[in-house]
């Protein structure tokens, strides 16, 4: 039960009080473990209640405890419970390093727990502040809660969630819920978020989003060091850019480099020509233009209206970034598709600048209704669709002739291979060591027989899949085998 004291008993522990004010350092209630009350204060006055002594301190209230001091404009302290309830103006200094403010305060003072709220309740380091409208800091282990919204600003980022953690000593935050990190380089947004001010490395779990000026990184698990703007993930992770996306299960990405290493799954994206690389690892050099897939490598890219396949050991993007062109370039065991044409190599390369598509070392390209060979081919395509092909040492080629069923064969050192539009071979022309076997007809369209002719030069001209025509340049030497002792030639 609450005892109002007379006016007298009230002057006599004023007179008490102003003794006690008279005792700097004096701890109030006795033991090391007790607030103290330091001298300077307005008025006190002291209530028994069931036995226990109730302060109540106004103007100019401080309290020392652990080398802490807690200054307010209204304190209610129950010595016993060592518990200070503090209104107005509230402000807890420890050491010369941490401040904290607000308008009202509970302190325990056997943990050492301090609970701010107000309007605005602020914690204030050397280099940093946190913000809500409740904090609680343990200061015997130097921990800062905030259980709703707040947010922590330093000199290079302002930081919001609904809930964290700060520890003023490793100086490393804990942020949960809609967690928003804002930097003038970045911004970063993620569920769930350690952050070490010191190292700068932030470490994410759940579904998290980084903006800077080169790009977008989205990913579910990594880490982030907000200095460097290097980053590793460990869950299917994908970054974009104006010109590129990356994407794989794990990544390294260094975003002032634009440098970037993948493993799982990789995909690589160029834009500008839909050109997609994929593969089981991959690296991305930003900067160079330069991208390097290997392992099931494979290439897409829009020619056009049509898809150029490619698949190898490795595949690299090169980008000439003066005329936004790129070159693609197989290695190891190449294969090739494209709806005009397939073929295989050990090596490959695709000029985006003049369409152009290169193959080397033993390189076999086929159509609907012939097949290539030769020691290197070049194919020039023209809207999309193959125009021409170069055979160059040890050139062959072979077409069928649907009417007859039967195979035309042409040889020799350097061929050059006209095609239509509807990519039928058009033209076939042959310089050096020129051979050819080909079945001929009658104006009946009724088979002759086999036509063979060795020239150094000649120039075969096909319609419908068949040879129309044939010129010999320079001393032709041939036989003409009749149908009834021909048969069907060989394919090599």
């Amino acid at each position: 039960m609450m005892m109002r004291f007379s006016v007298f008993v009230l002057l006599f522990f004023c007179s008490v009080f102003a003794f006690g004010q008279g005792q700097p350092g004096q701890s109030v209630g006795g033991g090391e473990e007790k607030v103290e009350l330091l001298p300077g204060a307005d008025s006190l006055t002291i209530i028994n209640e069931n036995g226990m002594e109730i302060r109540r301190v106004i103007n100019n209230v401080r309290f020392r405890h652990k080398g802490s001091i807690l200054y307010c404009n209204l304190a209610i302290q129950n010595v016993a419970s060592n518990l200070i309830q503090a209104y107005g103006n509230v402000k807890v200094v420890q050491g010369d390093t941490i401040t904290v403010t607000g308008d009202t305060l509970l302190y325990y003072g056997d943990t050492r727990l301090a609970i701010v709220s107000g309007r605005k309740a602020v914690l204030t380091d050397k280099k940093r502040t946190l913000t809500s409208k409740r904090l609680e800091y343990d200061m015997a282990n130097g921990l800062a809660y905030y259980r709703i919204p707040g947010r922590t600003v330093d000199s290079a980022n302002v930081l919001t969630s609904k809930e964290g953690i700060y520890n003023t000593r490793s100086k490393v935050f804990d942020y949960y819920g809609n967690v928003k990190l804002v930097n003038e380089k970045y911004t970063l947004t993620t569920d769930t978020l350690i952050y070490n001010s010191i190292t700068k490395w932030s470490y994410f779990n759940g579904p998290t989003k980084i903006v800077n000026k080169d790009g977008t990184l989205l990913a579910k698990r990594g880490q982030y060091n907000t200095a460097t703007e290097e980053s590793s993930f460990s869950n299917r992770t994908m970054v974009e850019n104006e010109a590129y996306t990356l994407t794989g299960d794990t990544l390294f990405y260094d975003s002032q480099k634009q440098l970037g290493f993948a493993k799982g799954n990789v995909e690589i994206l160029a834009k500008e020509d839909k050109t997609l690389l994929l593969g089981d690892e991959g690296v991305y050099r930003g900067l160079e233009g330069f991208s390097k897939v290997y392992g099931h490598a494979l290439v897409k890219s829009v020619v056009s209206e049509d898809t150029l396949y490619i698949r190898a050991d490795t595949l690299y993007s090169i980008e000439n970034k003066l005329d936004s062109t790129r070159r693609l370039i197989g290695d190891k065991r190449v294969f090739i598709y494209k709806s005009d044409f397939q073929g295989r190599c050990d090596s490959v390369l695709y000029n985006t600048a003049d369409s152009t598509i290169l193959f080397f070392r033993d390189p076999i390209l086929w159509g609907d209704t012939y097949q290539m060979e030769a020691d290197s081919i070049s194919a020039f395509l023209v809207n999309s669709k193959v125009n021409r092909m170069l055979l160059r040492s040890n050139s062959f080629v072979i077409s069928e002739d649907t009417l007859v069923k039967q195979y035309n064969q042409v040889k020799g050192r350097t061929i050059n291979a006209f095609f239509t539009e509807e990519s039928k071979l058009k033209q076939v022309f042959v310089d050096g060591n020129g051979q050819s076997a080909y079945y001929a007809l009658d104006d009946e369209e009724k088979l002759i027989g086999l036509n063979r002719v060795e020239c150094g030069k000649m120039n075969l001209q096909f319609k419908n899949n068949r040879v129309n025509r044939i010129a010999f340049l320079g001393r032709p030497v041939g036989s003409l085998i009749p149908p009834r002792i021909s048969s069907r030639p060989s394919a090599s």
